[in-house]
């Protein structure tokens, strides 16, 4: 796995799915969240945004700028002056939202964050497919619209597939294995109005790998340690970047939605390593030395509640150690 040696890259999420699947809902719910993250949203049109008025402490020629840290940004013509506009604000943005056009194909919108002019500033964290399960199968006349979702869906490191309750049990296993006999190893993240908690969508800053592990203590701020499991990993041991790498990107289960944490590794003992895995993605970061910190290895995976076998996962994790 290549080792990206910048740690001020801005994350960048690409919500992409058919018209109507509920990129907007969840666009709302991360704009008017009260989740103390300067996000900035990308939209093509500002019209379809429900913004608190509230909120609103600055409205630019293309740019809302919000009291929560936030800001909602219009794409004109250029998506890449739209991203040069948002990144070199006075207030640098912790995270970015592209909520992607309902047919367009998320290939071309990707590339434009791999370029070159882009590499030292914004690292692509993930594309999230969401499905409408409900109209899963609609339109099927017109046999290009299931291409342009199974393009979508094909393209994206996990799946959101929203309405879960418009539709009964037996509808459901329909559309994930509609899903799943076309796709490997994509992970399906099932919602009910896009109500999906952040530690599954966004990697942001300096991340503190044991407050997730606490939640399940009872100390759940999002409200969903119901519908979500975490378990943690931690060792003083140095790990092997090689075999993590592949492990992560090969063996980690399907029902792990991100993975996330600091790692100690034998490669590079006196530096910091950061892992990032949403769904197929996954990357690698080298940050600063440990300094006066004692060298540790803190990860925490997040999955699907109940479904996580902590005894198998500890033991991949602890296979990575190295000899």
């Amino acid at each position: 796995m290549e080792i990206a040696h910048n740690n001020t890259a801005v994350p960048v999420t690409i919500l992409t799915g058919f018209l109507g699947a509920g990129k907007t809902t969840l666009l709302n719910r991360i704009l008017n969240g009260k989740h103390g993250l300067r996000v900035a949203v990308l939209v093509n049109d500002f019209g379809a945004i429900n913004i608190d008025t509230e909120l609103i402490v600055g409205v630019e020629d293309n740019a809302i700028s919000l009291a929560n840290g936030c800001v909602c940004c219009n794409i004109r013509d250029d998506l890449v002056e739209t991203v040069e506009m948002v990144i070199n604000r006075p207030e640098r943005p912790e995270y970015i939202l592209l909520e992607a056009s309902g047919v367009a194909d998320p290939s071309g919108i990707a590339f434009t964050f791999v370029q070159s002019n882009f590499r030292d500033r914004i690292r692509l964290d993930s594309i999230i497919s969401i499905v409408d399960a409900e109209q899963a199968f609609a339109y099927p006349e017109y046999p290009g619209v299931e291409e342009l979702k199974m393009c979508q869906i094909g393209f994206s490191d996990m799946v959101i597939l929203n309405k879960i309750d418009l539709i009964n049990a037996v509808e459901l296993q329909k559309v994930r294995d509609w899903i799943n006999q076309r796709m490997n190893r994509v992970r399906i993240v099932e919602a009910v109005a896009c109500d999906v908690p952040l530690e599954i969508l966004l990697a942001v800053g300096r991340f503190d790998p044991m407050q997730l592990a606490q939640n399940e203590d009872g100390h759940d701020h999002n409200d969903h340690v119901h519908n979500f499991s975490t378990w943690s990993f931690e060792t003083e041991r140095p790990l092997s970047l090689a075999a993590l790498g592949e492990m992560v990107k090969k063996k980690l289960p399907g029902n792990i939605y991100r993975c996330k944490g600091v790692v100690y590794a034998a490669e590079h003992p006196n530096q910091r390593i950061i892992l990032q895995a949403v769904g197929r993605r996954s990357d690698i970061s080298l940050e600063e030395a440990w300094g006066e910190k004692s060298p540790r290895t803190q990860i925490v995976a997040i999955g699907a509640y109940g479904s996580i076998d902590e005894e198998a996962l500890t033991a991949q994790f602890t296979q990575c150690v190295a000899a």
